[in-house]
C-alpha cells in the first residue's frame, strides 16, 4: 500500500484513512504501508523526498533536465496522474535551450523538464493490451514533460519511477488512460538507469454514458455505495471481480 499524496493541496489525512477503511472493507489487505511499515518504507510519498531529490540531481547531472520558468494551466496536475481527458499539454519548448542549468542547485523557484528525444519512438508490451508505441517529442505524442514543480514539488511521473524503483515492483495494474503516462516514465527509467517492470493497463470504469468514473461521481463511489448498504460482494461483482 502506497500513499500517494504528493499534492498538498489534494491530500489529506481523513482521505488515506477512508481510502485504507474502504479497500478493508471490500477485502483487500497489504503487508506493506503507511500503517504497517515495512522495508520499503516510507510508504507515503510525502514523506520520501530525499529520494526524488537523489533522482532529480541525478538527472540534472545527466542533462535529461532543463529549468522552466514559463507559467501554464497543466503545473497544477503535474503532481497527480495525468489521464485521457486532463493529460499534459504538449509544452512548445521554450526555455529547452537555456544555458543556466548549473546555476540551479536545488529544484524549488523553477518549473523542471525532462527533454525527451525527439521523434524517439517508445515501445512497450503491455499484458493486457499488447504492443504499444508512443513518439517522444513536441510535434509527436508527447514532449517535455515536468518532474518537478516551482511550488518545489515532485511530479507524478517522477516519483513513481523513483517509488517502483525503490520498492522494487516488477507487476503495475493502472489504468489504461495512463499509456502514455508509461511511456513517459520508461524514459525516465532509462536515464536512471532502472528496469521496467510489467504492465496490465486495464479498461476503465465508465457510467451509463460512456464517461469515466471520477471523484465527481461521487454517487458511485466505494464509500457511497458502502453507506448506502450495498455489500461488499455486489461491489466486486459489479466490477467483474471473483
Amino acid at each position: 500500500m502506497r500513499n500517494e499524496d504528493l499534492d498538498p493541496q489534494r491530500s489529506r489525512a481523513e482521505f488515506v484513512h477512508a481510502m485504507m477503511e474502504d479497500l478493508r472493507w471490500l477485502g483487500i489487505r497489504w503487508s506493506e504501508g503507511p500503517d504497517c511499515g515495512g522495508p520499503f518504507g516510507d510508504y507515503s510519498q510525502s514523506e520520501r523526498r530525499t529520494h526524488y531529490l537523489e533522482a532529480w540531481r541525478r538527472l540534472r547531472q545527466g542533462g535529461f533536465l532543463y529549468p522552466c520558468i514559463c507559467s501554464r494551466k497543466e503545473l497544477a496536475l503535474a503532481a497527480s496522474a495525468p489521464n485521457d481527458a486532463d493529460d499534459e499539454p504538449i509544452y512548445p519548448g521554450t526555455c529547452r535551450e537555456r544555458k543556466d542549468v548549473g546555476e540551479f542547485t536545488d529544484p524549488a523557484g523553477v518549473n523542471w523538464r525532462f527533454r525527451v528525444p525527439e521523434g524517439e519512438p517508445v515501445e512497450f508490451s503491455d499484458v493486457n493490451l499488447g504492443r504499444q508505441r508512443y513518439v517522444a517529442g513536441n510535434n509527436f505524442d508527447f514532449g517535455d514533460f515536468l518532474v518537478w514543480r516551482r511550488d518545489d514539488v515532485p511530479a507524478y511521473q517522477l516519483a513513481v519511477v523513483v517509488d517502483d524503483a525503490v520498492m522494487r515492483i516488477t507487476e503495475v495494474v493502472r489504468g489504461a488512460d495512463l499509456l502514455k503516462s508509461t511511456a513517459r516514465q520508461l524514459l525516465l527509467m532509462r536515464a536512471l538507469g532502472h528496469a521496467a517492470p510489467d504492465y496490465f493497463h486495464c479498461e476503465l470504469v465508465r457510467d451509463s454514458a460512456g464517461v469515466r468514473l471520477a471523484k465527481r461521481h461521487d454517487a458511485l463511489s466505494i464509500r457511497h455505495l458502502r453507506e448506502s448498504g450495498v455489500t461488499a460482494e455486489k461491489v466486486l461483482e459489479i466490477a467483474g471481480l471473483p
